[in-house]
This record gives structure tokens, C-alpha cells and sequence, in this order.
């Protein structure tokens, strides 16, 4: 067995359809009525993980969801230039919901907590998180603004632009935000599609649990707080995003490390830098930076979503136990195949692709 064989076999047995939530459309009352019951749903659900040999930490995502609207370009509008589309259509997406599937169609036990609006977007939501295996206990259906959606601006080489408007992702947070299912987590996903404020408090919670937050910084482009960088393990941007939180220029790897110092400098531990068609690199205070290349696609067909498998596939090998190197391989074989489909979270690879492409790539027997 080879490097990945708690990756190919895992440490559990773990059956997606016997926790599955309702195939219908959850409903506003039926959701407030999940929050009602949340303490005795975690009771029940870890019991039922003992049952299958295994009390699994789950991954908790907290962010953003959004319905994205595709509209396919042969190329981006001149200023005061109108062009034509040549397909539209809504899909869900959302960097927090995209990473919650991504988390459980790997076969991993993961909550999203987050907000959508009480209309046909929210539902578009809901429908996705729970076909995708996301337990959604904790979402909140908010009458007071709408789900948050975003132009997604698809051009024919895979290529994306995209505008977002916040909706509830970004109003009507409850000021007493329930985090009880932090308290068993293996690990924390955050984003910047929510207020920075709320990211906080998640973190702040996490630390005191004792579990890993790790920040993927794509969403707003706003100064970090130093307070969300001091609680956070991880902090994952790409290099548009590093050059943006220090202000430095990130064009070669060299000043790429440089920028990552300074993020050091301000109490990040561990930097992911997401590189693109250069790859990744995981660098660690006091440590050499582990990189990894690219795994090749047959084709790109959309890169939307492309960083949150990434980051969420790389999430799910740590809390199992994978090295730093593993959990590099296991996150740019995710990130491989889902460029090769169209959408964000239809396109979040199932395990076992994953597992076939990182044989086939890497040589390693699984």
C-alpha cells in the first residue's frame, strides 16, 4: 500500500445516504426547525459515526453561498461595448458552499453554516447542499435580503471574470451566533464572501475548541483585520491575493516567498499560496516551502471553483492525517478534474475520481 493508503481506505467507514437530509426542498420552518434540534442532531449524528467504527471530526465550513449566473463570451466587453452571450443559465455556487460539497462528495462528514435568502435562489441553494451530502442544520433562511448571486463571466478558453453581490451573505447575521458544532470539528473553513466580523468570531471560537481554521482570502478585497489573521492556522490565497494582503509584488516565486514572510510577520503560521498553471506551495514558518505541480487536465472547460476544491480537498486530507506533501497531491488532483466541468459545485469531483486520477498520475498504488 502506498503513501495515500489512509486516503484510498480511509480511517472510517463512512456511507453518505444513511445521514442523508430529505430529498425535498427544505422549507424556512423546516431549517428553523433543524436549529431547534441542532445539540440533539450532533448527539445523534456522532452516534451514528461510533456505529460505523469511527467518532469523525467534521470539516464545518462557515461562508458564503451564492446563485451563480452564467453567461458564456467568446471574450470580456470594451468599455461602453455591449456583446452577446451565447448561453446563460443559473447554477449554486459560493466559495462556501462550493467548498461544503467539495468536503462531502469526497466522503468526508461536513456542515455548512451560512445564509440564504427565503426565494427561488435560496432553494437552488438548499437543493445542492443537500444533494451534494452537506448536512445543513445550520443554515439560516433570512426574509430581510435576498441569496447572494454573482455574474459569472465564462470565456471559451475556461477563463472567468466575476461580479458578486453579497445579499445574505453579507446582512441579518445573528448576533448570537450558534457555533455548538465547532466543538467537534477536525477542522474550519472560512472565506471573505461574509463580513469579516462573523469570520472572527468563528475563529475566535475554533481557537478555543482547539481546531484548525484555515482562510481561503478570496472574496473581499478589503484590508485584513489584524484580528482574523492572529486566529487563523492557515491562510490560503492565490498570488493576485497574497500581493494584495502585503502590498508586495508577487511575480516570481522569490517574491511570492518574500510576501509570504510578511504574512508570517503578522502571525500567520502557514501560508497556502494557490500559483495556478504553476501549481501550489505550502510554506510554513521556519520550514523549506513544500511546491506541487499541477496535475495536467484532458481539458478546461471552466475554472470557476477550481481554488475552493483546492483548498477544501486539501482541508479533508489533514483532518485525516495526510502529510503536508500528500495533502498538496490529493488537493491538485481534486482541483484537475474539477476544471473540466462546467460550474462550480456540479463540477466538485466524487473520491473516487480523485483517487483514480492520483493513481494514474502520481504511480502510487492506492
Amino acid at each position: 500500500m502506498g503513501a495515500f493508503s489512509a486516503l484510498s481506505s480511509p480511517k472510517f467507514c463512512f456511507n453518505r445516504h444513511s445521514f442523508t437530509l430529505p430529498n425535498q426542498p427544505a422549507t424556512k420552518q423546516q431549517i428553523f426547525h433543524r436549529r431547534f434540534n441542532q445539540r440533539k442532531r450532533i448527539s445523534i449524528t456522532c452516534s451514528a459515526l461510533n456505529s460505523f467504527g469511527a467518532n469523525l471530526p467534521p470539516l464545518v465550513v462557515v461562508g458564503s453561498a451564492n446563485a451563480d449566473i452564467y453567461v458564456e463570451i467568446d471574450r470580456l466587453p470594451k468599455e461602453g461595448e455591449t456583446v452577446s452571450a451565447k448561453t446563460g443559465q443559473t447554477l449554486a455556487g459560493g466559495k462556501g458552499a462550493n467548498q461544503a460539497v467539495c468536503g462531502a462528495k469526497l466522503e468526508y462528514p461536513t456542515y455548512f453554516l451560512g445564509q440564504v435568502g427565503d426565494d427561488a435562489h435560496g432553494k437552488l441553494i438548499i437543493d445542492a447542499l443537500e444533494g451534494g451530502g452537506v448536512f445543513v442544520d445550520y443554515l439560516n433562511v433570512v426574509t430581510d435580503a435576498p441569496t447572494g448571486h454573482a455574474v459569472v463571466m465564462l470565456q471559451s478558453d475556461g477563463q472567468n471574470s466575476i461580479i458578486i453581490v453579497g445579499g445574505a451573505n453579507m446582512a441579518c447575521w445573528p448576533e448570537n451566533l450558534d457555533l455548538e458544532v465547532l466543538k467537534n470539528a477536525g477542522v474550519v473553513l472560512l472565506q471573505r464572501e461574509i463580513p469579516d466580523s462573523v469570520n472572527i468570531r468563528v475563529a475566535k471560537a475554533a481557537r478555543t475548541a482547539n481546531v484548525p481554521v484555515i482562510l481561503d482570502a478570496g472574496g473581499a478585497d478589503a484590508p485584513f483585520p489584524d484580528e482574523l489573521l492572529h486566529y487563523i492556522d492557515i491562510l490560503s490565497p492565490n498570488e493576485s491575493e497574497l500581493a494584495r494582503i502585503t502590498d508586495m509584488s508577487t511575480d516570481s516565486f522569490e517574491q511570492i516567498s518574500q510576501a509570504v514572510d510578511s504574512c508570517h510577520k503578522m502571525g500567520v503560521k502557514q501560508v497556502l499560496v494557490k500559483l495556478g498553471s504553476k501549481g501550489s506551495a505550502l510554506f510554513t514558518e521556519g520550514e523549506a516551502p513544500i511546491r506541487q505541480s499541477i496535475v495536467p487536465a484532458a481539458k478546461v472547460v471552466d475554472t470557476t471553483g477550481a481554488g475552493d476544491t483546492f483548498t477544501a480537498a486539501f482541508a479533508v486530507a489533514l483532518v485525516q492525517g495526510q502529510s503536508k506533501q500528500e495533502c498538496l497531491k490529493f488537493a491538485a488532483t481534486a482541483a484537475a478534474l474539477c476544471v473540466q466541468v462546467k460550474g462550480a459545485i456540479p463540477s466538485m469531483p466524487d473520491r473516487v475520481s480523485v483517487m483514480r486520477l492520483l493513481q494514474a498520475h502520481f504511480g502510487i498504488a492506492v
